[in-house]
């Protein structure tokens, strides 16, 4: 029962990254790189969401150690310093992965995934996750596990809307609804849905 009970708690913070707290479609976190990347059709979206899912989880460990020393001190910006540590934390996942992609791909294999690793690192759903997990007061393992569920979401929200890109390429649509505002409807119908499953408390 000792062991099973951080597992469920692993699994339960995933599921909620993925589902009810969906970087692009109830955080809106990197909606622009998706549309430029569904836009542009070049981009191999599986290697894109293995590279992701990898700065995710290796900038999260840092970021969680470097938010608490941060936090604890007695620096008086801390705060306002709080995105640029993040921010550092990612740098720092990205030269890894980096350097093992160097190591153990081959030359056209390592090629791909070095085009595609600035794109899956410098994005608002990596420093947008660490945020919301140094904010929201997460242990180590939940924060692992919602930066697991937050890139997984975030993939599942790219092949979603780019099976949905296919779909919406119909003569009978007007033309001044065609390419990109098409695709903001179809992402906020998507989200609306989504949102239904989380609910909504207003602030009173």
């Amino acid at each position: 029962m000792t062991v099973l009970r951080p597992l469920l708690t692993f699994f339960l913070y995933a599921i909620l990254a993925v589902a009810a707290q969906n970087a692009i479609f109830t955080r809106a976190l990197g909606v622009s790189r998706l549309v430029k990347m569904v836009e542009d059709g070049s981009v191999e979206l599986l290697k894109f969401g293995l590279l992701l899912t990898l700065i995710q989880l290796l900038s999260s460990v840092p970021g969680y150690y470097a938010n608490r020393l941060l936090m604890g001190s007695s620096f008086a910006y801390k705060a306002a310093f709080q995105p640029v540590v993040l921010v550092l934390c990612s740098i720092l996942a990205f030269f890894i992965v980096l350097l093992g992609i160097v190591l153990l791909g081959g030359k056209i294999a390592a090629k791909d995934y070095v085009e595609l690793l600035p794109i899956a690192t410098f994005n608002c759903c990596v420093l947008g996750t660490l945020l919301l997990t140094t904010t929201g007061g997460y242990t180590l393992l939940q924060t692992l596990a919602f930066s697991l569920g937050s890139s997984v979401g975030y993939v599942l929200a790219v092949l979603v809307v780019n099976e949905g890109q296919r779909k919406i390429q119909s003569r009978s649509l007007p033309a001044a609804f065609r390419g990109l505002p098409i695709t903001l409807i179809y992402i906020g119908i998507l989200a609306l849905a989504i949102y239904g499953f989380t609910g909504h408390t207003p602030a009173i």
